[in-house]
Formats: structure tokens, C-alpha cells, sequence
């Protein structure tokens, strides 16, 4: 099939984090929703549109944010919940959809190209947006047209809770009037030069001669005429399940303090391989990250054998730690992360004995589902019971759901 005759989908759950926690609180319903680190330091990783009435968008100081929407209501985040709706949403995908590319948690490319022979690939799509929203709960909006970029514009035109098709031919004149920003390959860097040519607007970058671009940018400035002219021959990459999960923490205010530090790489740790055994997945990789004051970072990993269980993971956490804590130097942030992930659940060690072990991580496992992540836990991370659930873009922690629902 050419590219003439293909039929691409882009959607993108709208502010995800924000819309999950009101489904869990409707009191949040209508109301200015910040989500992220509430320190100094934190950032904002989502918000609602009641926010962005006030100036705010992701990315943006913490403190900044408060300072316009002094209102907001601000919370941490929960890795947990955000991925069991993902996850939610894509089997519904899976289910309706021949090809499907889950790009981000809460974003799909879709190709329905040849479905036109035996439904309305519009239609299609539209009845798969009210399936989402009716079995999940979530607002969804998609872009549809022939090629991914001209698609995931249009997603954005369409927000929120929306849906728009560009027919072909139309390309060039539905992208004139946009900034380009909308271009997804053009951050902040790019954006800056570009306006430092005098190009604001799609429309200018459609008349320029591709060679001036190639001048500035090279071959990216190529790749970004393209995209301007509604170019875009990349393929709907078929959805892999993720071969890594991983957490971090920035302080507020760096630390020495050994206690503390290990307290909360033990609760990182924890609930990473809480995470695994909820997913059915087992890591043969634990990777340990600190970053000094100086923001000098270092790493270090090993290997091991397949596992998801706390007793096997939380010890190779602390000889990580142990290893690479050998500077005298204030720490910023410690992470972790367990890779080479594959499915399978617990295998019971020979000459171990493991199923006590086995059977008290099932009872925990159990309460986590009923109460949130941290309704239990060790008493080496008592001291890091505040950091609760982990934002997926901090690492910072949330108000534990059982608290919450008070």
C-alpha cells in the first residue's frame, strides 16, 4: 500500500495524570489541578485546563506555577494508577485496532489503512474514542489523517475531548496558520532560532527553499520543511511492552544522612519490585544512580538472576549504594532502575527457604491493591513513609490514596 492510501490515527488521553485522579476524586472535578513535586525544586508534570487559564503548562517551576494559581490544588502523582489506566486504555485498542504504536502512556498512533473496504475508517475511529471513554472513564481526543505528523497536530487541534479528520490535500492549509511549535520535532531550541529568522508560523517555513533550512539546521532543518509541507512517510511501529522501569528522588534540600538515603532507596526499591510482580515481570538487571551537589552523577549495575522479589533486589540496592557512596559530598538525587524485563512470575529458589517469603509478599501485594502502594512496608523505609507513590517525571512522592479518600 502507498502512502497515498494510508489512514492514520494519533490519540492522546486528555491531561492523563490530571484525569485520572478525578476519577478517583470527583471533588477535583472543574477545579485548577496541578500535578508534580510540590518543593521549590519540583516541576509541573501535568495540569488541568483550569490551570492553563492562569499561564500554566507542564515543565514549569513548581513555584511559579503556585505564585499564578495560588488556588491550585497540587499533588504528587501516582505511577501506579496512571499505568494500570494506560494500560486500561491499550488493551481496548488491542482489542478493536490490527496496528497500533503506543508511543507514550497516554498517547496512540493507530493505522487503520485498508480498513476503508470494510468500515468507515473515520467512523472506526470515532466509535473506538467512545469505547475508551465509556469502558475507562477518560477523555480522549484524536487527529486523523494520512501521515502521523498532520495527525498528532490535529490531536491538538482537536483538545480537548474532541476529534478532527484532515482529508487529503488539505495538509498544507490546515498547517499554515499554526505556530511553529505545533511541529512535534521543534522544542525550545529550535523554536528560538527559527524566530531569530523571522519564521513564527507554518505558513512562512512552507515557502522558504528547503536549502535555507539545510543551511541552518542541516539535516534537521530538512526534516523540519518536510513535516511543514505535511510529509511524513514514517511507519505505525508495531506496540513492544517496555524493557525497563525505574524511579528517582531529588531532594528538597541535599543530604548526607546515610539513614535517610538508605530508608528511601530501600521504599524506592520496594515498591519498583511491587511494580514488577503487579505487571508479572522479572528483572535481570538493578542499576543504582546518585547525583552529588555538584551534579557530578554516577552509576553503577549488575546483573542477576531473574527475579521480582523484594528480599533478592533490596540487598543488591544497598551494595550498589554502598559502592558508589564514596565522596563526601552533599547528594541531590538517587535513583533506581530494573531493566531487562520479561514476563513470568516468582520461581522458587532451591535450597531457599522462600515460600514464607513468597506468601507474605502476596498478603502485602494484596494490600497494596485494596489501600495504594504504600499502605505497607518495610520498617527500614519507615523513614521514608512520606514519599508514598512515585511521580513518574520526579520521582517525588504523592499523599497515599487511603489518606486521601478520608
Amino acid at each position: 500500500m502507498t502512502t497515498d492510501e494510508r489512514a492514520i490515527v494519533h490519540m492522546d488521553l486528555d491531561t492523563f495524570f490530571v484525569s485520572c485522579e478525578r476519577l478517583l476524586d470527583h471533588r477535583l472535578i472543574g477545579k485548577p489541578v496541578l500535578i508534580g513535586c510540590t518543593s521549590d525544586r519540583g516541576v509541573v508534570a501535568s495540569c488541568s485546563y483550569e490551570a492553563r487559564r492562569f499561564g500554566i503548562h507542564s515543565a514549569m517551576p513548581m513555584r511559579m506555577a503556585k505564585n499564578l494559581c495560588p488556588e491550585a490544588i497540587v499533588l504528587r502523582g501516582n505511577t501506579g494508577i496512571y499505568t494500570k489506566f494506560s494500560n486500561q486504555v491499550t488493551e481496548v485498542i488491542k482489542d478493536t485496532v490490527p496496528l497500533y504504536e503506543k508511543s507514550s502512556v497516554d498517547e496512540f498512533y493507530i493505522d487503520l489503512s485498508g480498513m476503508d473496504r470494510f468500515f468507515g475508517c473515520r467512523q472506526l475511529a470515532s466509535e473506538l474514542r467512545q469505547k475508551i471513554i465509556k469502558e475507562t472513564g477518560l477523555p480522549i481526543s484524536f487527529g486523523f489523517s494520512a501521515n502521523k505528523t498532520v495527525s498528532k497536530i490535529a490531536t491538538g487541534e482537536a483538545k480537548p475531548n474532541n476529534e478532527i479528520q484532515i482529508l487529503k490535500g488539505n495538509e498544507k492549509p490546515f498547517l499554515a496558520p499554526l505556530s511553529v511549535k505545533k511541529i512535534p520535532m521543534v522544542g525550545q531550541v529550535t523554536y528560538k532560532a527559527l524566530c531569530d529568522l523571522g519564521v513564527k508560523h507554518i505558513q512562512t517555513l512552507q515557502e522558504m527553499p528547503v536549502e535555507l533550512l539545510q543551511n541552518v539546521f542541516g539535516k534537521h532543518g530538512r526534516d523540519i520543511w518536510k513535516k511543514a509541507q505535511g510529509i511524513d512517510h514514517s511507519p505505525v511501529i508495531p506496540y513492544q511492552e517496555r524493557k525497563s522501569i525505574s524511579t528517582e528522588r531529588t531532594f528538597e534540600k541535599d543530604t548526607t544522612d546515610h539513614v535517610k538515603l538508605k530508608s528511601i532507596l530501600t521504599a524506592m526499591a520496594e515498591n519498583l519490585a511491587y511494580q514488577l510482580r503487579r505487571g508479572n515481570k522479572l528483572t535481570a538487571c538493578v542499576t543504582v544512580k546518585i547525583r552529588y551537589s555538584d551534579f557530578q552523577t554516577y552509576t553503577q549495575q549488575r546483573q542477576i538472576p531473574y527475579s521480582a522479589m523484594d528480599h533478592n533486589l533490596i540487598p543488591i540496592v544497598m551494595d550498589l549504594y554502598k559502592n558508589l557512596y564514596q565522596r563526601r559530598l552533599l547528594v541531590r538525587l538517587v535513583g533506581i532502575r530494573f531493566s531487562n524485563l520479561v514476563e513470568g512470575g516468582q520461581q522458587m529458589h532451591l535450597f531457599e527457604n522462600d515460600e514464607k517469603i513468597a506468601n507474605l509478599s502476596i498478603a502485602m501485594d494484596k494490600m497494596r491493591q485494596r489501600y495504594g502502594d504504600r499502605a505497607v512496608l518495610r520498617a527500614v523505609g519507615m523513614d521514608a513513609k512520606t514519599i508514598g507513590r512515585w511521580n513518574p517525571f520526579t520521582g517525588e512522592p504523592p499523599p497515599l490514596l487511603a489518606n486521601r479518600k478520608q
